[in-house]
């Protein structure tokens, strides 16, 4: 399996100087592949193949009074601008014909040189990690690095990003072999909420951290410094990398936190069960910022990611499964309540639930339904014959997760001294 190792860069100003105009030439190359493109399209001929548009847009136009900088970087970048153009190409036609899954994807568009956030690739013939541990780019030099881990494989590409708060990043593509790590014998229902970031079938429930909550006040005055400041000034541009390194640095502690808490969470289960939430409609709603903050996406990208590299399983039920309406004891359906409403007793068989512990249960027992029971049989507790989700240990088992947030409750929902 592919895996990327992200790493900062430390580039010298003339260095900086160097990708500076390499992310200009790779930026250029492609807008003139994606025009010549589009001009064949409009004349009702054939795409031009990636061998074409390389002798046209790179080696011809060299040779132009026009183009002619384009020899001042390395040939390897303007050559991975092409690839990426043909598989924008590729996901659009993908998408079109149903082959990829997810939203539509629309025809590629021209790139400008005012985007926040600019990358070029190289591939083996482009770069070294050298001995020293510096990173070798072809016409750039040496560029320091900041290695936080050793690489577990020869890398077959590198990616350099310059972001919008001015940061260099070196992503290296390793090819790895996943490691199942020892079985565990948990299975856990993650029902993910606001209140709560997550409230775990097992009784364990995880604070909502709200990073971007938090750093409002310091976001606001970096806002409000560059409402002041001139448009085209170079104190507007200082002001504007302000906002973007505020705003990087809570994405940041974002995703080291959730990095921490999906580790946790794969290590100590063998199966995990999640909803199929509706990010995308949630964060159109009123609770836009919140749904933001939390990044449940990203929580689930890492869940799955991580499962796929480790052996363990991962089920998702789907949305419309009524999990907060269901007994979790007894699987009679109670039907709808209001976000307020926190606890609840069944009709049926009288047992006080919480809300979001009961959720949870009921997400555990729909995973494990789907997962191990006969064709045939039910597939959703209160179903049919109501069935039980098998039985789990009560408490919390994610003693790795100090520090991130997660505290332990008894059945009812009460934490735990």
């Amino acid at each position: 399996m592919h895996l990327r190792y992200t790493f900062r860069l430390y580039p010298t100003p003339a260095q900086r100087s160097v990708l500076a105009r390499t992310f200009g030439c790779a930026r250029v190359v492609y807008n003139d592949a994606l025009a010549a493109r589009k001009e064949a399209r409009r004349a009702g001929l054939p795409y031009p193949k990636t061998a074409e548009l390389q002798k046209l847009v790179i080696t011809g136009a060299k040779k132009t009074a026009e183009r002619s900088w384009l020899a001042s970087v390395g040939v390897d970048p303007l050559i991975q601008s092409l690839r990426d153009l043909d598989a924008a190409y590729r996901n659009f036609f993908d998408s079109l014909s149903g082959k990829r899954a997810g939203r539509p994807v629309g025809l590629p568009r021209f790139k400008s040189r005012k985007d926040s956030r600019q990358s070029l690739r190289f591939s083996r013939n482009g770069f070294r990690v050298r001995g020293n541990g510096k990173l070798y780019l072809a016409k750039v030099g040496d560029v320091r690095v900041r290695w936080s881990r050793a690489l577990p494989a020869v890398p077959s590409s590198v990616t350099v990003v310059l972001d919008a708060a001015g940061r260099y990043h070196a992503g290296f593509v390793v090819d790895v072999d996943p490691g199942p790590l020892p079985e565990a014998v948990g299975e856990v229902g993650i029902d993910l909420g606001l209140a709560s970031y997550a409230v775990l079938s097992d009784g364990a429930v995880v604070d909502n951290p709200r990073f971007l909550r938090k750093a409002e006040k310091r976001l606001k005055a970096a806002q409000r410094e560059l409402a002041r400041k001139a448009k085209g000034s170079r104190n507007r541009d200082k002001a504007r990398t302000k906002v973007a390194r505020a705003h990087a640095k809570v994405a940041d502690t974002r995703r080291d936190w959730l990095h921490k808490l999906t580790t946790g969470i794969v290590r100590e289960n063998q199966a995990v069960y999640l909803e199929d939430l509706n990010v995308c409609g949630l964060a159109r709603g009123r609770l836009a910022k919140s749904v933001h903050d939390a990044g449940w996406g990203t929580f689930r990208r890492l869940i799955e990611e991580k499962a796929a590299r480790y052996g363990r399983h991962v089920g998702i039920v789907h949305r419309s499964f009524p999990s907060s309406q269901l007994c979790s004891q007894c699987g009679h359906r109670d039907g709808p309540k209001p976000l307020n409403v926190r606890e609840w007793a069944c009709t049926a068989c009288g047992v006080l639930h919480d809300r979001d512990l009961n959720a949870a249960r009921n997400i555990l027992a729909a995973g494990q339904a789907d997962r191990l029971n006969a064709p045939g049989g039910p597939v959703r507790p209160g179903v049919a014959t109501p069935r039980r989700a098998r039985p789990v240990e009560r408490g919390t088992r994610l003693g790795d997760l100090r520090g991130t947030g997660i505290r332990a409750t008894a059945a009812g929902g009460i934490p735990v001294p």
